[in-house]
């Protein structure tokens, strides 16, 4: 199943590209994500909790990055399983990020993912409106960390 948005940050492509790269921060953006951490330059590991109607499913997951343009793109995949390895995920991501005028960062996503197992049970509609839900809730909470961090720094100067 193929996603794809865009969203703009009142900050700049910087502090942007920065918090993208900071997975402490991330980690506070992704909804259910209880814990990140850099496993080396290029791998992250984190785990995170989705509910799926009756179920709730912990993945285990993994991010590689395969390409990386500073300040302007990542390319990246992530793969998991359940701790029970009921279901199984993977996905291919890009982010591009553009300045289009100076202290606005336009943010373009795009991911690429499918889910087996028991959670690949439920249909295409119900698991596409989870989804689009959940990067919601990444995006606003995303977008309002950098936006806080940018007042801050506005402040101090």
């Amino acid at each position: 199943m193929k996603l794809e948005g865009s969203f703009p940050v009142s900050a700049p492509r910087s502090a942007v590209w920065e918090a993208i790269r900071d997975p402490g921060l991330m980690a506070r953006c992704v909804p259910g994500c209880s814990m990140a951490e850099q496993i080396d330059e290029t791998s992250y590991r984190a785990m995170v909790t989705v509910k799926f109607g009756p179920i709730t499913a912990r993945f285990n997951l993994v991010v590689e990055i395969e390409e990386e343009i500073a300040p302007e793109l990542v390319r990246s995949r992530t793969r998991g399983e359940e701790g029970t390895r009921a279901s199984t995920v993977s996905s291919t991501n890009i982010l591009t990020l553009s300045e289009p005028e100076p202290g606005i960062t336009q943010v373009d996503w795009s991911t690429d993912f499918t889910i087996s197992g028991r959670l690949g049970k439920y249909g295409l509609g119900l698991m596409k409106k989870k989804v689009e839900s959940l990067s919601t809730e990444f995006v606003q909470t995303f977008a309002a960390k950098l936006e806080e961090g940018t007042e801050a720094e506005r402040g101090t100067a």
